[in-house]
């Protein structure tokens, strides 16, 4: 597996990253030992990039990991934790909190359900709208100094609170989503973030399954409230997926392997995050690293699944418009 650094302080990590999110019941349920066993694949391939969120699955997420790297050298992996989001006993969402004495506060809960004494990068999954940017990233910045996160990245804002964020401590990733199917950071964000020197952590590579077929398994798969999941758009967009699965068989790839590709093949600073639940799903979008995309290639993926003609918004409309990212383009 390549090893590449992220961004222009950031640490090397491997060239795609396991976002292990469905492994806490977002897709519906998942096997823990499976959900184990795959892990410890990434790593055997030499993935080190784990991300996970302090409120997938409540916790759930992160004593999963815990579990799969007991007897595992800790310094093999960088761990990636988002941060904030809240959430009620019945799964609702039900604000965020990015105050100084609460970012403290998730991140130590997180060491000790990760089982680790620091946490290679520390992000707010969201922006606070009622705490400036500065006051949460200088909440972080402590922590960098008492020596429990060893850096800072972002997630899902905007070209402007970036720069903010910037100027009081380096960044060294923004996670973001970002496929054929979600362009919408190329017209401002992606050339914010080049500017400064600061990574891409791109989620959402297979557009949360579409481009790769998948479909929702029940009630309690987060994806049946997507817009690009109901109705007419589905329908739609799942035209867009099987033109993009001939095409791709026509060049010996996987609809799934040809999407991750396109992703990596749009610059060195720009690491995919694969959310592989079981290992033959990791065995097959591994396969897509050996891929060395032409520009002709390039141009046929995107001439099956065009720019902005994906039907649907990537979040409800109510959570899109709190989301810092998309304040300043379109989805």
């Amino acid at each position: 597996m390549k090893n590449v650094q992220l961004g222009k302080t950031g640490p090397q990590v491997s060239a795609f990253g396991l976002g292990c999110m469905g492994m806490s019941g977002m897709y519906g349920p998942a096997d823990r030992a499976e959900s184990i066993a795959t892990i410890h694949a990434a790593m055997e391939a030499g993935v080190t990039l784990l991300d996970t969120g302090d409120f997938y699955g409540m916790g759930h997420n992160e004593l999963l990991i815990a579990e799969a790297l007991k007897g595992k050298d800790r310094d093999r992996v960088q761990l990636s934790v988002k941060f904030g989001a809240q959430r009620d006993p019945a799964a609702g969402w039900i604000g965020y909190d990015a105050r100084p004495a609460a970012v403290k506060t998730w991140l130590a809960y997180t060491l000790v359900r990760l089982g680790v004494d620091h946490i290679d990068i520390y992000r707010p999954a969201r922006l606070d709208p009622n705490v400036p940017i500065e006051d949460t990233i200088g909440a972080i910045a402590d922590m960098v100094k008492a020596g429990y996160v060893r850096h800072i990245g972002l997630s899902e804002v905007g070209p402007e609170t970036i720069r903010r964020a910037a100027a009081v401590h380096p960044i060294v990733d923004l996670q973001i989503e970002y496929s054929l199917m979600s362009r919408g950071i190329e017209t401002e964000i992606l050339p914010t973030t080049r500017e400064l020197g600061i990574g891409i952590t791109a989620y959402g590579v297979l557009s949360r399954g579409l481009l790769s077929g998948s479909k929702p398994s029940g009630a309690t798969d987060f994806r049946t409230h997507g817009p690009r999941f109901q109705g007419d758009n589905l329908t739609r967009n799942e035209a867009l997926a099987a033109a993009l699965q001939t095409v791709a068989r026509s060049r010996g790839m996987t609809a799934s392997q040809a999407a991750i590709a396109w992703v990596a093949a749009q610059g060195s600073d720009i690491v995919p995050l694969v959310g592989a639940r079981k290992r033959h799903q990791l065995a097959e979008s591994i396969k897509a690293f050996d891929l060395s995309l032409t520009r002709e290639d390039l141009a046929i993926l995107e001439a099956a699944v065009p720019k902005d003609s994906v039907a649907g918004g990537r979040y409800p409309d109510a959570q899109l418009a709190h989301l810092d990212s998309e304040k300043s383009h379109a989805a």
